[in-house]
């Protein structure tokens, strides 16, 4: 592969540089016979921390499918995915250079009939540890729990499993060398999690005051999926008829999500940013995420560094551009924190060394 050269800003510092890629890997030594690939604005390749690539509305899909949503991330810049359950095998994914970078949690654990048919595997609260066990070693060190769902029975938004469970699953998925993560949409199934000293919250809009200082103390992270939280009120007049208690909740939730998402990121909570692509939301679409968010209130700097070097670090791969890191990043016109519009435009996207787009 010939040596490639970029120039311009890179962040996080904003330092103009330039930019070689050798063998896949970034060099700022000038090698002999590097060509120009590309100029303006360098950001380590975007992460979608929360993604759900292999899942639509009925569930599993193909590979072909898998192969669509990863490359529609894959071209709006974003080079890792996380992604928070899939009923589909994706392993696969890791195999193709041309596809981002994946990290897996195995499928969603839920509650027996208390969860999205076809999505996750639903078990009772006795087959709980054994499951999460199974899908810590099915994932790339991630599992996912479904903290809370509706009670059909109740009309309430009520937690899975009993706090006693949780503890256990939790524990027994750190023993394996796994973090957990939990969809939680409501207040009472976030002190058991907390508690047992979960890794990270999805959703999180019933968190309290106390939740959040007990998450600060705790170094738990918060992907609040904003684009997400937002259709809470088309949720709940879709099912204000059967369900009216439970849409008077949903609605309650997201008057206050504004609030709750200032608060932790007040507080010193580590926030990420996260589609929820898959299902009933889009892939190839976390540049809107990134600036809903910051239309919450968040500053553009900090969110863009959540969706790109601060989030990348969390997961484990290289947060800047130094010496022989991965050459995963993106190339923009204009500086993404002075316009964060710009991140629906990439000029090149890089990754494994490679220009894709």
């Amino acid at each position: 592969m010939s040596a490639l050269r970029f120039s311009g800003p890179v962040l996080p510092d904003g330092e103009v540089r330039e930019v070689y890629v050798v063998d896949g890997r970034v060099t700022y030594e000038r090698p002999a016979g590097a060509e120009t690939a590309g100029e303006g604005w360098i950001v380590p390749g975007l992460v979608d921390a929360h993604n759900h690539l292999g899942l639509e509305d009925g569930g599993a899909i193909p590979d072909d499918e898998v192969e669509r949503q990863a490359l529609a991330d894959r071209d709006n810049g974003v080079l890792l995915l996380r992604d928070c359950g899939s009923p589909t095998d994706t392993g696969w994914v890791h195999d193709r250079a041309d596809l981002p970078r994946l990290i897996r949690c195995g499928r969603h654990v839920a509650r027996t009939k208390r969860y999205i048919r076809n999505y996750g595997v639903e078990v009772e609260p006795a087959e709980l540890s054994a499951t999460v066990a199974e899908q810590a070693r099915a994932g790339d060190g991630w599992v996912k729990l479904v903290g809370d769902w509706i009670s059909r029975d109740e009309d309430d938004l009520t937690p899975s499993f009993p706090a006693d469970a949780v503890a256990e699953a939790i524990a027994v998925a750190h023993a394996g060398g796994a973090k957990v993560t939990a969809h939680c949409f409501g207040e009472d199934s976030l002190s058991p999690l907390l508690d047992a000293g979960i890794d990270c919250i999805e959703h999180g809009t019933g968190l309290t005051e106390a939740h959040i200082e007990q998450m600060v103390a705790g170094g738990v992270a918060l992907v609040p999926t904003v684009l997400q939280t937002d259709k809470f009120p088309q949720f709940a007049e879709a099912g204000r008829d059967r369900f009216p208690a439970y849409a008077s909740i949903l609605e309650a939730l997201h008057r206050r999500r504004r609030d709750v998402l200032m608060s932790a990121y007040e507080a010193g909570v580590a926030l990420y940013v996260g589609s929820d692509g898959g299902g009933t939301a889009r892939h190839g679409v976390l540049h809107e995420e990134i600036r809903a968010m910051a239309e919450m209130g968040l500053p553009a700097d900090y969110v863009l560094a959540a969706a790109s070097w601060r989030g990348r670090a969390w997961l484990g791969w290289n947060g800047g551009l130094d010496e022989g890191d991965p050459a995963d990043f993106v190339v923009y016109p204009r500086d993404p924190v002075a316009d964060l519009s710009v991140l629906a435009e990439p000029s090149r996207v890089v990754l494994r060394g490679r220009v894709v787009r």
